[in-house]
């Protein structure tokens, strides 16, 4: 689904949704009750978020992934494997499974690093751990109560903050502002603070800035006519994006996050910007949502976090894993 505009601020639509909201976070507590944390035997840092829709989380794991293996330890990725209709656990293979059986962030976290998808985080940090993951890296699951986490990481996007601060449907939130933030060690506030949620944080949590920007192997874009498209949790990052890299966008299309592209729509844009005489460019999170024979035809744009400041996440990282023995996988 597209975020519904009223999120991002008060009015009659989230007044008359608050009771559904406050449902919603009372489900949500009981399950925290009910459940007993598991403990799989490596540590597990979870980069989660507040918000529905997207704020950055897996370019996020990835980062943590890299600088992980950087440091000589065998670190696995985890996800729920969002959208994907396999239940799991099981290790995902980008060059067998496609978006549709696992999820588009299990293919992205796979290129990466050993990836496990289960709908049941715990059997699948315990799929990890029995195949010699010294650290997890699990994307998405501050909400999920069930594995025990290591290091907890809020990522939030500085456009968007906690857009009203209500819960869902009321808002974007999964959980009240003060609940989240209790069970996090920290927060990555990416892209400029222009929401204002840095003072916010300022005195409940150690906040690490960092930026998504288009990676080394990104095809160049400057002066380039481009019809883009994304199916993200905020399109408009992406589109912004291009535009910063010099850009000139002719169409812009903003699809739902994690939206199942038809095959006639792709070709459809696809005709759109060659009769124009662009490209058409996505995001590589949509670009494996797309049919295999026509991936060629769509630019993706790669992306990478880049910190300010990168030995606090360093730091964190070090206090997460300085009690676990390299040689510790169970």
């Amino acid at each position: 689904m597209r975020a519904p505009e009223f999120w991002r601020h008060g009015g009659l639509w989230p007044a008359l949704l608050s009771p559904l909201g406050a449902a919603y976070d009372l489900a949500g507590r009981l399950r925290r009750l009910l459940a007993r944390p598991v403990e799989v035997g490596p540590p597990v840092i979870c980069v989660g978020n507040l918000v529905a829709g997207g704020a950055g989380k897996t370019p996020v794991a990835i980062s943590l992934l890299a600088l992980l293996q950087s440091r000589g330890w065998a670190a696995h990725g985890l996800t729920r494997g969002y959208g994907g209709r396999l239940p799991g656990p099981l290790r995902v293979d980008p060059a067998h499974h496609d978006a549709g059986q696992v999820g588009d962030e299990a293919l992205l976290l796979a290129r990466a690093a050993p990836t496990w998808m289960a709908r049941d985080r715990a059997a699948g940090a315990r799929a990890a751990a029995q195949a010699g993951a010294q650290a997890i890296v699990m994307d998405d699951g501050l909400q999920n109560p069930r594995l025990a986490k290591r290091l907890s990481l809020v990522v939030i996007d500085g456009a968007y903050g906690f857009g009203n601060a209500k819960v869902i449907p009321a808002g974007p939130l999964r959980e009240p502002i003060a609940r989240g933030l209790a069970r996090a060690q920290a927060a990555i506030l990416l892209g400029e603070d222009t929401s204002g949620v840095g003072a916010f944080l300022a005195n409940r949590l150690p906040i690490l800035r960092a930026d998504l920007a288009p990676r080394g192997d990104a095809p160049s874009l400057a002066g380039r006519r481009i019809l883009a498209f994304a199916g993200i949790g905020r399109p408009e990052k992406f589109f912004a994006t291009l535009e910063a890299m010099g850009a000139i966008l002719i169409e812009r299309q903003a699809f739902a996050d994690h939206y199942r592209y038809r095959r006639d729509e792709i070709e459809n844009m696809i005709a759109r910007a060659e009769s124009a005489g662009a490209m058409a460019v996505t995001t590589e999170k949509d670009q494996v949502r797309l049919p295999v024979d026509l991936r060629d035809r769509v630019t993706a744009l790669p992306v990478k976090v880049v910190w300010h400041d990168p030995g606090k996440i360093e730091s964190l990282l070090t206090g997460a894993l300085e009690h676990q023995p390299r040689g510790a996988a169970s």
